[in-house]
């Protein structure tokens, strides 16, 4: 092979690429549509809907629709404001208690209208038997909202509403139920609150890293306490990864469709061979990649210093982050080029591009889990799968627990075999099929000339 012919042919792509107002454009764009659920999230957080939400409660008991105000009164004062500015930062809960009528499915309906008609937020019916113990085996959590569980409608909290998606409602009054509840047994059992009030208070659960003994004086060290962000931390390291190779990888499919279908590869060709061609596409895709990744990492690295929480990200992975985007890069890359080489026109180009990204895609929808748990099996066999081994070893070595020391050394050895296997696989398509026209071969024909050329 020679290399300088290779390293012209990248050159040109890559001068072609970053000297265009699409790639700039691009550089700030990219960022907002991977990360625009977040910040929309972030944005819409810091201007909540202050509206009071109105609740009815027909309490079958007769003595659990006080206690229950009157923890969720408790709850209104510590959450309503911030504590800095005084500023009212949640909604108020307003209670209105309702008598049961005589016919329970018609008051059931009339309040039912009022929550369409959006005088009532929801409400709850307490029943009759909400106060009696549970029995072994039954559900004890009195806000039971599924059918078929052991406990009777009778012994259950009932919540009404016509909400759609994530119910901030239901989990706000889920700990004010369960207290409501819980002081009315107390009550009925002859306890006074009031002169026992440490029995309704609230235990504060502080959340603490695991302790650890300094390497270099043998001293034990205090537990650090755990930060709400860590887990944005690998995942913003795992997006951005995704990110950038998504936009890498993606637009060597249309790259190589439109120099084939406008003959530009014949000329090419009569001066380097087909596997020179790919090859400097590939390498200068893989610059591109590289140029726009140092812009985001500057910026993370800046971004999480600004936040005070710079210990969350270990600097140890920044070199794997190269590492698993010139393997990433690489592979996909020369995966797009094989397919661009099979396609005729752009138009079968952008049907193939749900192919090329398929390996970027369904690691992305496992992030959730792996989060939940980093060091499970399922966690551990999709990170040592070679086409997945980039996002999800990165995204575990980037938690505070880490990975253990041999894993992404053997994820790594796995991703570069399969990624060596794509490259070599896709140069022998892209030497047949650059110079073919018309209809596009059969998955069957790429696959031979894969395999014998």
């Amino acid at each position: 092979m020679r290399l300088h012919k290779v390293f012209t042919i990248a050159k040109r792509d890559y001068v072609a690429t970053v000297r265009t107002k699409a790639f700039v454009f691009g550089l700030v764009v990219a960022p907002i549509l991977f990360g625009g659920g977040s910040i929309g999230m972030a944005f819409l957080r810091g201007k909540p809907d202050l509206r009071d939400r109105h609740v009815a409660i027909v309490d079958h008991t007769g003595v659990v629709a006080q206690p229950l105000i009157d923890a969720a009164q408790e709850k209104n004062k510590r959450e309503m404001f911030d504590k800095t500015t005084h500023r009212q930062i949640a909604a108020r809960y307003v209670f209105e208690v309702i008598a049961p009528a005589a016919d329970r499915r018609q008051q059931l309906l009339e309040l039912s209208g009022r929550v369409r008609g959006k005088s009532l937020s929801a409400f709850l019916e307490v029943g009759k038997d909400a106060l009696r113990p549970p029995k072994p085996g039954d559900d004890d959590d009195p806000l039971d909202l599924d059918v078929g569980r052991k406990t009777g409608p009778d012994q259950r909290v009932s919540y009404y509403t016509n909400a759609g998606g994530v119910d901030e409602m239901r989990m706000w009054l889920n700990g004010p139920i369960s207290d409501g509840v819980r002081l009315a047994r107390l009550a009925q059992l002859g306890v006074d609150i009031k002169q026992n009030p440490f029995l309704a208070a609230t235990v504060r659960i502080e959340g603490l890293r695991l302790v650890e003994r300094d390497e270099k004086t043998g001293a034990i060290g205090d537990a650090r306490k755990r930060s709400e962000l860590e887990f944005f931390v690998p995942l913003g390291v795992a997006m951005i990864l995704a990110m950038i190779v998504m936009v890498g990888s993606a637009p060597m499919l249309q790259n190589v469709t439109q120099d084939k279908s406008q003959r530009i590869v014949e000329t090419l060709l009569g001066a380097v061979t087909p596997l020179e061609l790919m090859t400097g596409k590939v390498l200068g895709s893989a610059a591109v990649s590289v140029t726009s990744s140092l812009l985001y990492v500057i910026a993370g690295v800046v971004a999480v210093n600004a936040m005070g929480v710079a210990g969350l990200l270990p600097l140890t992975i920044i070199p794997w982050f190269y590492v698993y985007l010139l393997t990433d890069v690489v592979m996909l890359c020369a995966f797009a080029a094989a397919l661009g080489a099979c396609a005729s026109t752009p138009q079968d180009a952008q049907n193939l591009a749900i192919v090329l990204l398929t390996p970027v895609m369904l690691p992305l929808f496992m992030l959730v889990t792996v989060l939940r748990e980093p060091n499970g099996a399922l966690a551990t066999a999709a990170s040592l799968f070679p086409p997945f081994t980039p996002i999800l070893m990165l995204l575990r070595q980037a938690m505070p627990n880490g990975v253990p020391a041999w894993q992404p050394w053997v994820g790594l050895a796995g991703a570069l075999v399969f990624a060596a296997a794509t490259v070599w696989a896709a140069s022998r398509i892209f030497r047949v099929a650059i110079l073919m026209q018309g209809k596009p071969p059969r998955l069957g024909e790429a696959l031979h000339w894969a395999l014998k050329g």
